[in-house]
Order: C-alpha cells, then structure tokens, then sequence
C-alpha cells in the first residue's frame, strides 16, 4: 500500500513535466484512423480539408484531438499521440488523459502514465478503460494488488462481461503464470 501510494505522488508530481504541448503551434485530429493510414510522421487527418496536416493550435476541436491520439497512441506511434494529445483545449477530458497515460507508459514513462490515469479517475472514477490501463500499469511495475484493486473496481462498475474486465483479468492471470 505504502509503495502505491509513493507511486501515485510521484506520478501526480511528475505530470507538470509532460503537460506542455510539443508542438506549440498546432493543433489537429484523426478520422476514422486516417491519421495512421494517410498522414505521414508529424502529421495529422484535418476532416474540414481532407488532408494531411501539421498541427496547429486551435485549428480542431477536442474530439478530434482525441480521435488522432488515440489512432496515433493505437498504432504505437506513442510520442507524435503524446505532441496531438497535449494540444486539446480541455485538460481534463477524461478521454484525453487517459491516452496521455497509455502513451507515456508504452513509451516507458510508466510513473507518468499513472499520473494522467489517476487525473482521469479523479474526474471519472467509472470510467472502466482507464481502469483497465492502470491495473496494466500496475503490473509493468510488479504491483499485483493494484492492478486486482482496479479489477475488482471494473466489476463492481460493469460486472465480469465487460472487455475491460476480461483484459485485465487475462493480463493478471498472463502476470501470475509468469
């Protein structure tokens, strides 16, 4: 307990460090995956002009932002995900913050990734993906009853049907045979 919640603190801390935008002058999102199939490195799918674009600021809603960093953070493109995903004017979208920390952990930044998890849950605690991203977190760094910790609270949200549940629960039985 004493070293998740270390973790935790150190991950909250360490959030102001990754917050800023890497491209500062753009802004822009993906549709339906064209981000990942069309647009080459740097850029993103403007839906208004039908092409490939670099970011600018302001230049898309958060929506779109979302939908190209998920693509980008989806296809293992985690850094360019991180510069489209901090460009969204809303903070604290839930959705955004969690593909901040899918993008930062798959990137190595593990402690990082479970700081923007954490703000997500704060805003969302039902929001069942981030759960399920953060057990994964949680086992990355060896932490098994954290990870049964947001199991257990997917199930009490969704019960054992739900894909989160049964992704997590695959990947903590993975972590136990391993």
């Amino acid at each position: 307990m004493r070293r998740r919640l270390l973790i935790q603190v150190m991950a909250v801390a360490a959030l102001p460090l990754f917050a800023a935008p890497a491209f500062t002058a753009g802004q822009s999102g993906g549709s339906s995956g064209q981000t990942t199939t069309q647009c080459k490195k740097g850029e993103v799918w403007d839906k208004k002009k039908k092409k490939c674009v670099a970011p600018q600021q302001g230049m898309l809603d958060d929506d779109s932002i979302y939908e190209a960093g998920h693509d980008l953070a989806m296809a293992g493109r985690y850094d360019e995900a991180i510069s489209v995903l901090t460009l969204a004017a809303n903070k604290q979208d839930p959705r955004i913050l969690n593909y901040l920390g899918y993008s930062h952990r798959h990137s190595g930044r593990i402690t990082v990734g479970l700081g923007y998890y954490e703000e997500a849950l704060r805003i969302d605690p039902d929001y069942t993906l981030v759960r399920e991203y953060l057990g994964e977190a949680h086992l990355q760094i060896g932490d098994l009853a954290g990870a049964q910790e947001q199991l257990n609270e997917i199930e009490k949200r969704t019960g054992k049907g739900s894909r989160e549940y049964g992704m997590l629960s695959e990947q903590i039985d993975h972590f136990l045979r391993s």
